[in-house]
């Protein structure tokens, strides 16, 4: 079983990574939709890496999570609050979004925002702006991420941002991709190549599934990926969320009939991000995940921005230990 922690502020210091390693992390993600490898080169030369050295992990994993053709709300000047039954604009004059998003959206249609802690519904369209009533509220921030439900936006596999990196993946000796938002097989295909090309042929690729479209074709992401990624934040925004567990379900027992291995992320100890103790609810999903046959489990939120990272890992990693005595 691999544990996995995501770098932020809380967990970039040595004596924070040398713990969760103790405890029993083995590899870390890095989300490069908020930072660049490079940017990172100090973190993962002159701390992560040691780290791993000083706990005798040679096998260490570092994972790139790519930026692919996710959507996000540009940058802001400061958090903007929402408030439910108001007005809002996207795009010029307002809340910086991508173009395509103003290209594609349609009055009457819903925008998720934030793995869906926000939610809008376009009232009115142009080809600069968007006029939103906001459903559900709360204040927004900068780089969160953006779906519109129940529309498939054609974006390219990887971005320009996402080629720089992965053109530094071997000196900072990344051993995964993370995929975000695989639709098919062809967006395997194209980063496999990209891979090749830079030398990278051992580099496993994890194939994130977040939206429909990717659980439409499981089958074919599955013969292209090492692995699959049950990534629950933007899978749950894409369909009603009582039908997520339903889902779930089906991916890993079908991961399981084909041996593919699988990784669950997204809200496993959401409530540590805040609290020293997790929920018997979270504890309870992270066993039933075991025993579903997750082969990893990431940390996110808990990591990279919440107060008690290593306490979080720490009930990660005992929980599913428990787990795996009943399997």
């Amino acid at each position: 079983m691999e544990y996995y922690a995501t770098l932020g502020d809380p967990c970039a210091k040595r004596e924070v990574l040398d713990k969760l390693f103790q405890i029993g992390m083995t590899g870390v993600r890095l989300n490069l939709s908020h930072t660049s490898l490079a940017q990172c080169a100090p973190l993962l030369e002159e701390v992560y890496w040691p780290a791993a050295r000083q706990a005798g992990r040679k096998d260490a994993h570092l994972i790139l999570d790519l930026q692919g053709p996710e959507l996000r709300v540009g940058e802001l000047p400061q958090p903007v609050p929402l408030r439910e039954g108001l007005d809002i604009l996207l795009g010029e004059g307002g809340i910086p979004i991508p173009q395509i998003i103003l290209q594609t959206a349609k009055r009457g249609q819903q925008i998720s925002v934030d793995d869906g802690a926000l939610l809008l519904e376009v009232r009115r369209t142009s080809r600069t702006v968007l006029l939103c009533r906001v459903l559900r509220g709360g204040p927004l921030l900068s780089r969160k991420s953006l779906s519109v439900l129940d529309s498939e936006l054609d974006t390219p596999t990887l971005t320009s941002m996402d080629l720089e990196n992965l053109s530094l993946a071997s000196r900072f000796g990344v051993t995964h991709i993370l995929q975000p938002f695989v639709r098919g097989r062809q967006d395997l295909v194209t980063l496999r190549d990209t891979l090749a090309r830079l030398g990278l042929d051992q580099v496993q690729v994890m194939a994130k599934i977040e939206n429909r479209q990717g659980y439409d074709h499981l089958d074919e992401i599955m013969e292209g990926a090492d692995q699959i990624c049950i990534a629950r934040g933007d899978l749950g925004s894409s369909m009603p969320l009582w039908k997520l567990p339903g889902i779930q379900k089906d991916i890993a027992r079908r991961c399981r009939e084909r041996e593919k291995p699988f990784c669950l992320v997204t809200q496993l100890l959401w409530s540590m991000e805040q609290r020293p103790v997790p929920t018997r609810a979270e504890v309870c999903d992270i066993y039933n995940s075991v025993l579903d046959g997750a082969s990893s489990l990431m940390l996110t939120g808990e990591t990279a921005s919440g107060k008690w990272p290593v306490q979080a890992m720490g009930y990660l990693v005992k929980t599913a230990s428990e787990a795996l005595k009943a399997t």
